[in-house]
């Protein structure tokens, strides 16, 4: 046999190859981490912390308007009470009855006894 024959006999009859059997693709199916229960669990329990932080600090801030207020109305009262203070004591001062047996003798009443008594005034 010559070269060139033998290669044509080659060419028509390849040597044997094995049979390969066909490899058969099996799509495995990737199992996540999180089962759909738990992210419907976990999505559950994210939305009760977000409205429960949502309502937290909307209390708060309702509960700090709140005391802001009360301390101007606490502020409001200290001031009346310190006018109040100031006018009693005013009042005490011009019904004094050394005072007012000054101002008779100015206008000309006689005092007929010696002894000023202040009258008790009625709230009714």
């Amino acid at each position: 046999m010559s070269a060139n024959e033998a290669r044509n006999w080659q060419q028509i009859n390849p040597q044997y190859t094995p049979n390969t059997e066909k490899k058969v693709s099996v799509k495995v199916k990737k199992n996540g981490w999180i089962t759909k229960g738990e992210k419907l669990i976990y999505s559950f329990i994210g939305a009760c912390l977000l409205i429960s932080g949502i309502f937290m600090v909307s209390y708060s801030s309702s509960t700090d308007t709140i005391n802001r207020e009360l301390q101007q109305l606490e502020q409001t009262v200290n001031t009346q009470q310190v006018t109040n203070e100031g006018l009693m004591f005013e009042v005490k001062e011009l019904s004094r009855p050394e005072r007012i047996i000054e101002i008779a003798d100015k206008n000309g009443l006689k005092i007929q006894n010696a002894e000023v008594k202040q009258a008790q005034t009625f709230n009714n």
